[in-house]
């Protein structure tokens, strides 16, 4: 254990590993990351490795590019070999009133920069010989979208680019206090003795919120569950096809070890607080119930056939950290000067971490972040006096994750 540190990263999860590595790699001399479980163990692995160009707002598109074009290049930045399938993907609608949000998407990326393609129904198919032929009214090509087929892959790249540079991360090592001293974060106490440190950075996951309690600072993130499977593999998946986001349905597939992963976000969905589970509780103490999934693949059936009957290999699910306003939480908390937040990740954590990493640790380290980072301020809510009203905002940002609707005030 350290007793001091430039930087104390909490959370071993994609945002946390990318933002140490980028702290050590802008300078920082001591970095440590702590985690009350093994690192890299929690929601990251359980992830579904899809990085998209096509967001809803300019900010969460430009750090969706940062963050493709720093996975692509992971090996030339780092020296540590990362695999990545350039496989592109298809965000695409069976009916008439979501064809006209997948317009919309299409016109709205491709004024932001992204590098897209309407397709027909017969394009689709040509591109992804499992997505059956006429059952699409509307299809968006994006080329420069990619996937990681096993998602604990980019972990263990960070784990080894940050040791490379000296980052020190330490597992089963609980945070039980940040020290506030005249207003300014002085330290970090642990299971295992206390870290003086200028900075702290709260990248914690689903126990965001209580991180940043220890500080009394509010972190105003609901979780919610998240649910995929993996099927056997399945004649003629090929890992190289696209990545499939049917919105309808809410559901997304892409190719995984020889077989389709299929995901998908339920329209009444499992909120599930941490707080209220223990202090043993981890993600492998989420409940998962197959069955949710099962009857949202029997709704695409006439889509993409070759789900009916695929046997399902790995069945795996974690906690989204879901805000309000489905945008992110990325910043210097208000009032404490050295503490920051990089958390709510409204179901993109995993594939946004590489850029937001890298963006958060520029505006930590010189004062100045190259990219605008306002629209996820964590100053931005008020304190929240009415937790039901809290979750019930995350359960619709969850809800409506491919929609385009207003929330209600």
């Amino acid at each position: 254990m350290p007793s001091q540190a430039d930087a104390v990263v909490i959370g071993a999860g994609a945002l946390g590993l990318s933002t140490a590595y980028h702290l050590a790699s802008m300078g920082l001399r001591e970095v440590v990351v702590l985690d009350r479980f093994a690192p890299g163990s929690q929601a990251s692995p359980r992830a579904a490795g899809l990085f998209k160009q096509i967001q809803t707002d300019i900010t969460r598109t430009r750090l969706a590019a940062l963050s493709i074009q720093k996975v692509t290049n992971f090996a030339a930045e780092t020296g540590v070999d990362l695999p990545v399938q350039r496989s592109g993907s298809i965000l695409a609608a069976r009916t008439q009133k979501y064809a006209e949000i997948v317009r919309a998407e299409a016109a709205q990326a491709r004024a932001w920069g992204v590098d897209l393609a309407l397709l027909d129904s017969d394009e689709a198919h040509r591109l992804m010989p499992y997505l059956e032929a006429g059952t699409t009214a509307a299809a968006c090509y994006t080329p420069g979208d990619v996937y990681i087929e096993e998602p604990a892959s980019l972990l263990m790249a960070y784990l080894q680019a940050g040791a490379k540079l000296g980052v020190t991360v330490l597992g089963n090592t609980p945070v039980t206090g940040i020290r506030v001293k005249n207003g300014e974060v002085v330290g970090a106490l642990t299971s295992e003795g206390s870290i003086a440190t200028p900075i702290v950075v709260d990248a914690a996951g689903a126990w965001a919120r209580q991180v940043g309690s220890l500080a009394d600072a509010q972190v105003i993130v609901a979780p919610i569950r998240h649910q995929l499977y993996i099927t056997d593999p399945i004649l003629g998946v090929e890992p190289t096809y696209p990545i499939l986001r049917s919105i309808d349905t809410a559901v997304y597939i892409r190719p995984a070890r020889g077989g389709l992963m299929f995901g998908a976000f339920e329209k009444d969905p499992l909120p599930l607080d941490p707080r209220e589970r223990g202090s043993s509780f981890s993600m492998d103490d989420v409940p998962l119930e197959l069955a949710v999934l099962e009857r949202l693949t029997e709704s695409i059936a006439d889509q993409v056939p070759a789900l009916h009957g695929a046997t399902v290999n790995e069945h795996r699910g974690g906690l989204f950290t879901m805000t309000s306003d489905g945008q992110f939480i990325v910043g210097p908390q208000p009032g404490i000067a050295g503490l920051w937040s990089a958390t709510g990740c409204n179901g993109s954590g995993f594939s946004l971490s590489p850029g937001i990493g890298q963006v958060l640790a520029e505006w930590i380290v010189t004062g100045a972040a190259s990219m605008d980072l306002s629209a996820l301020a964590p100053g931005r809510f008020a304190r929240v006096h009415d937790e039901d009203w809290l979750r019930e905002a995350a359960v619709w940002q969850y809800s409506h994750y491919y929609e385009r609707d207003e929330p209600p005030v």
